[in-house]
């Protein structure tokens, strides 16, 4: 069993990364996505991941209850969690306690018997934000990406589709 994090910025190769990580392990992989194809650009980036992966993985699109969705999915192939950003803000957007859904999550990492890997985005590079709502959010990333770190066996830092090796 393996839990990993796959870390890095918008468009640096952490979705291909993952996706060959996952399809490294047997059985056929099983993609848990939490983006939701809300407006037309969404739906379009949803669809090229998809092309770009090809029929081989089992999908499940799971906007809010991943801990539910990883439980269901044990015992198979490798899942790939794409991506804890979105799940935080579909989280944040349900009003649902992001941090207690966090250390659920980091729980139920412990007890899985198949590979899990995961996909975030380190937020944090940037300037302070200038509201309040995009402070909370890249404050709620970052100790999210420290809880499932705390966890992880394995952490990458991926930058222009080259993987650094963390944990």
């Amino acid at each position: 069993m393996a839990i990993i994090l796959i870390t890095g910025g918008a468009r640096s190769g952490k979705s291909r990364r993952a996706e060959a990580r996952a399809r490294a392990f047997p059985g056929q992989p099983v993609y848990i996505a939490t983006a939701e194809g809300l407006d037309e650009e969404m739906g379009e980036r949803i669809a090229k991941h998809r092309a770009r992966r090809g029929k081989d993985w089992i999908e499940r699109e799971v906007p809010l209850d991943l801990v539910q969705a990883l439980v269901e999915t044990d015992g198979g192939g490798a899942r790939l969690v794409d991506c804890l950003t979105l799940w935080l803000s579909n989280l944040l957007h349900a009003e649902r306690n992001w941090s207690h859904e966090a250390s659920l999550l980091a729980d139920a990492l412990a007890r899985q018997r198949r590979p899990v890997i995961m996909v975030t985005n380190e937020v944090g590079f940037g300037i302070v934000p200038d509201n309040a709502l995009a402070r909370a959010f890249r404050d709620a990333a970052g100790i999210l990406n420290q809880t499932i770190a705390s966890v992880a066996d394995e952490v990458e830092f991926v930058v222009a589709g080259l993987p650094m090796k963390l944990k």
